[in-house]
């Protein structure tokens, strides 16, 4: 789903209060507490997270699910073991109501991202 706003907290009121703004805030927090460098804005009418004008991450809540969008996951170390339980495309990770994210190691998948875009790399598709 997108939504007509412009900044982020725009973005966060417009949001459903269901599983999806829960599920939402919480890969929110990951991102914001391991990147706090990371500028958060609108891009793409959904949440951006950004580094030196560079977009790092997108965060989006659709109907079925949560999308983080980070380029191409290929590009990151053991992406698919990290990523295990998620349902996940070439650049975006599906995110679903069942999914406990405290069991999951998204958070590292995560540090690793912002690890490779610190030492100058990209997860550009």
């Amino acid at each position: 789903m997108l939504y007509e706003v412009k900044t982020p907290r725009e973005y966060l009121e417009a949001i459903t209060d269901d599983w999806r703004k829960q599920k939402l805030m919480q890969v929110r927090e990951l991102i914001t507490k391991n990147g706090p460098d990371l500028n958060e804005g609108i891009s793409y009418k959904m949440l951006s997270y950004e580094h030196n004008e560079n977009a790092v991450f997108h965060l989006n809540a659709q109907q079925a699910y949560v999308s983080l969008y980070v380029g191409d996951v290929k590009k990151v170390e053991n992406a698919k073991e990290l990523l295990k339980p998620f349902n996940v495309g070439k650049g975006c990770i599906r995110i679903k109501k069942s999914i406990d994210l405290s069991e999951t190691q998204l958070e590292e998948f995560i540090k690793q991202v912002l690890d490779i875009q610190k030492e100058g790399g990209n997860t550009d598709c």
